[in-house]
């Protein structure tokens, strides 16, 4: 899609990760949306090397120490033996890869699959959509909650 006005993306994903990424002309939205003082989760699908085990789940679940200090707790959820959502509100660089390895897993695949209230859903890699006024307004209800 083509803008003639400025376009800041919302999030990043680093070169091994696909998924949701939202581009926006409200430089104010994109900034409220990124920023950890509005914790707007992030949910992604991970494909972990191995099986995980619940003690690996638990302490996801609490957060985990890394080099840059502990994360918040996560909401996980195991949809297969080596396949977990995770949900998270900081947004850290690598964050998710991260906090596999602090519980002794690797990441094999990373899909970022909802931004806040927004989800993926069945949208190809590589096609756009633009949004509803709907969706909009529901995304700056996600970065006011806790604002």
């Amino acid at each position: 899609m083509r803008s003639r006005r400025r376009l800041y993306p919302v999030g990043r994903l680093d070169a091994d990760s696909t998924g949701l990424i939202v581009l926006t002309n409200d430089g104010e939205l994109a900034n409220r949306l990124t920023h950890p003082r509005y914790g707007v989760q992030r949910t992604y699908r991970a494909k972990l090397a191995r099986p995980i085990s619940d003690s690996q789940l638990q302490r996801l679940r609490r957060g985990v120490k890394l080099e840059d200090g502990p994360t918040a707790p996560a909401r996980v959820r195991q949809v297969g033996e080596r396949v977990l959502e995770l949900t998270i509100r900081e947004g850290r660089n690598r964050q998710v890869r991260r906090m596999a390895e602090a519980v002794g897993n690797d990441i094999v695949e990373l899909q970022r699959i909802a931004f806040g209230s927004l989800r993926l859903g069945s949208l190809a890699e590589g096609e756009g959509v633009r949004l509803k006024p709907s969706q909009v307004e529901a995304l700056w209800k996600d970065a006011k909650a806790n604002g």
